[in-house]
């Protein structure tokens, strides 16, 4: 049986969305220093704003997550598209933090539901391909998203103008193509019921999850601190106003990390998560010492080893689990992966925002790099010690 025409359109049109919607998860941080000057923002309204939407996306995840199951992809994803846009809309006329909160959390609702969504309708295109296509582009849509809002910050006059206008037509436009593309999903009953928030993992799931738990908590508390202090952190340690700077790093590390999912791509799932647990602890000491040099070359060249590892760890993970559930079941096992992965993401993220003003932000660094450090090699033994273990 020969797969449909229309699938190749719908990888192409699902892969395009993720790294957009990505991609506006990331632009707004960078501007994060902007709106502080603009709006009179101390560092704790800074850090509400990343607990909104670390959580709000959680809430999101739980209660929308395996909606997409029930009712199909397309109707959840058009909704998750069009909340995006107004998301967009209101961060294009932000003038106060109330406004900025609001805005992320709006977003974060249309992100948790739009991710597994579209995850599973990349998978239902190409079952194949779909896993590393669900690795490669969020790092991708991260790293532009990043890097975009570096250029708009140094280049443009109103960044956030141009910023949120771009992504609010193209969000637009992904939403109105949409009516173009086939259901791959078909409706059945119980969408009422999957809107209770609750954890389900397919039962050929549940034990490869739990293996994998403590390299997704070091590799998406990684994440989670360099896409929300990182520009900070570079900042204070280079002592440079120059936002291109802070946002090269941060984007290196999603853009590394791309890269790196596709150079393993044939390796084994197994391979791929004993590499990045070993390359990322590496990465981190790397970005450590040029905290302490005070050295831009090794800040930068940190990241990318640090995304390596990311990047490999991750694809490990995702083609470790995907293959695990059955077609009605990808969308539930997608929003617990990454709940687990936006718990790790958020919560050491924002506990470093509140320690910074009191520890500083180098010493921060300090304590939560060691943190992941001593996290990856805890994922390396518990590995070791499963490998050494009698069939």
């Amino acid at each position: 049986m020969h797969p449909s025409p229309a699938l190749p359109t719908l990888r192409f049109y699902a892969a395009l969305v993720l790294a957009t919607l990505l991609a506006s998860s990331a632009v707004p941080t960078p501007l994060y220093r902007l709106y502080q000057e603009q709006f009179g923002l101390s560092t704790p309204v800074l850090t509400l704003i990343f607990a909104v939407y670390a959580f709000t996306l959680l809430g999101s995840l739980l209660i929308f997550g395996s909606l997409s199951d029930y009712l199909g992809r397309k109707p959840v994803l058009l909704g998750a598209l069009a909340t995006n846009a107004g998301a967009m809309a209101i961060f294009f006329t932000a003038d106060s933090g109330a406004a900025l909160i609001a805005a992320r959390a709006i977003q974060w609702i249309a992100v948790g539901a739009a991710m597994t969504t579209v995850s599973a309708m990349l998978l239902d295109s190409d079952r194949v391909n779909g896993p590393l296509l669900n690795s490669v582009t969020p790092m991708l849509g991260l790293g532009l998203g990043a890097l975009s809002a570096g250029f708009a910050i140094s280049y443009s006059a109103a960044p956030a103008h141009v910023l949120f206008g771009a992504l609010l037509a193209i969000t637009s436009t992904q939403a109105a193509a949409l009516f173009a593309l086939p259901e791959t999903a078909p409706r059945r009953s119980g969408a009422l019921a999957s809107l209770r928030p609750r954890i389900h993992v397919p039962p050929a799931a549940l034990s490869t999850l739990i293996r994998i738990t403590p390299v997704n908590i070091a590799i998406w508390g990684l994440g989670g601190f360099v896409l929300s202090l990182g520009p900070s952190m570079v900042r204070e340690a280079l002592h440079l106003n120059d936002p291109l700077v802070g946002t090269a790093v941060v984007s290196a590390l999603p853009f590394a990390a791309a890269l790196a999912i596709y150079a393993v791509r044939n390796r084994t799932a197994d391979l791929a998560l004993r590499a990045g647990s070993a390359i990322l602890p590496m990465g981190v000491a790397v970005i450590l010492s040029g905290v302490a040099s005070e050295s831009a070359t090794l800040l930068f060249f940190g990241a990318i080893v640090s995304g390596t590892g990311f990047g490999i760890g991750f694809s490990g993970m995702l083609r470790t689990l995907l293959p695990l559930a059955q077609p009605d079941e990808r969308a539930a096992l997608l929003a617990v992966y990454f709940v687990e992965a936006y718990l790790a993401f958020g919560i050491p993220a924002i506990a470093a925002g509140l320690a910074a003003p009191r520890l500083g932000l180098i010493h921060t660094t300090y304590t939560y790099g060691g943190t992941l450090i001593l996290l990856a090699f805890i994922s390396l033994a518990a590995m070791a010690r499963r490998s050494a273990r009698p069939a």
